[in-house]
């Protein structure tokens, strides 16, 4: 068994091409998609985070939303971009979202991304530590996320307070106990997957990594995955650690697939650069019949090494046409390879 979710960006434009013309479109859509998932028997609605774009941007009013609407799906980001967070607030959204969806948050976080504008955290008010860069001020506001989530008292209280407290210092409100373990980090480098599994958090692994050995995507993803346990285990950690993989995986069923993403049959790893120092290796998608798609990714290392899938959806296509490439995966092709 492995559990199955989708992950979107939550991309909208003013294209008459697209289904999803405004941010409301795209929101409100993001909702019905949960919702129609659910229904389908997957496990997960996860939703990528961009600032100054057209995609999916503060994630928690979503979540919230698709938390009140379903009952059993885990509700989650890949990923967060950690430079631009005030960790004590969103610790507070962070909690109250999980309690309105009964404990099913499952948040990834990450450094972040290349951006649409220069400096973005700047405008929000986030500036590095003198001699830091943007990365160390994201894992820095993640580790302050993390310890809050502890539920740990740490504010003196007033002595005059409005309201009255309970004993002792104060933490940040609502508390969602449970929630510290279902926080992911997702990594780019085997280094911060190591990180990541020092500081306890789940691992999430996309179909974009650093490029350090040459390797396809999915062989260097799962030397990631398990250089992670290795560290997870190392540091003591007492339950068992989360990991997931993104992959684009079309199953060619109908004339809409082919049309669609037939032309993605032969699709291979690109290598590239996100920046003027990171060599980057590019996932391949999956595009076939459901019978040649489970060939395929039975031999996708990572996907084997990880317990969760997610598949990245192309949201401007719809709802409709969204829950039938879930259902695609989840009939016929997960059955055949164990997952179902």
């Amino acid at each position: 068994m492995k559990k199955i979710g989708f992950l979107s960006f939550g991309h909208w434009t003013p294209s008459p091409h697209s289904q999803t013309r405004s941010a409301a479109d795209s929101l409100l859509q993001a909702i019905d998609l949960a919702v129609a998932a659910e229904e389908l028997g997957a496990d997960g609605a996860y939703f990528r985070v961009h600032h100054f774009a057209r995609q999916a941007a503060s994630p928690f009013p979503l979540l919230a939303a698709i938390g009140a609407r379903t009952s059993r799906i885990e509700i989650g980001t890949g990923v967060i971009d950690m430079r631009y967070e005030n960790p004590l607030y969103m610790a507070e959204d962070a909690g109250a979202a999980d309690l309105i969806s009964g404990g099913r948050l499952q948040l990834g976080l990450s450094r972040g991304s290349p951006e649409q504008v220069v400096d973005g955290w700047r405008h929000f008010g986030h500036v590095p530590p003198e001699g830091g860069t943007d990365a160390d001020m994201a894992r820095a506001h993640t580790e302050r996320f993390l310890d809050v989530l502890k539920g740990e008292g740490f504010a003196e209280p007033s002595p005059n307070p409005m309201f009255a407290n309970p004993p002792g210092l104060l933490r940040v409100e609502p508390h969602s106990e449970g929630l510290r373990e279902r926080i992911w980090w997702g990594s780019g480098s085997n280094a911060t997957a190591v990180w990541a599994a020092r500081l306890g958090m789940n691992l999430q692994s996309s179909t974009l990594k650093d490029d350090e050995s040459g390797e396809p995507l999915h062989v260097q993803q799962r030397k990631q995955i398990e250089a992670y346990r290795e560290a997870w285990q190392a540091a003591g950690h007492t339950r068992q650690p989360r990991v997931s993989v993104s992959r684009s995986i079309f199953a060619l069923t109908d004339d809409r697939d082919r049309a669609y993403f037939g032309r993605d049959r032969n699709s291979n790893d690109q290598i590239g650069y996100i920046d003027a120092n990171t060599r980057s290796i590019f996932g391949r998608s999956y595009a076939a019949e459901p019978d040649v798609l489970v060939k395929q990714l039975a031999d996708d290392e990572a996907i084997a090494a990880a317990d969760t899938l997610l598949l990245t959806v192309p949201n401007q296509l719809g709802v409709e046409y969204n829950a039938h490439v879930i259902e695609s995966i989840l009939t016929h092709v997960a059955p055949g390879l164990g997952w179902r």
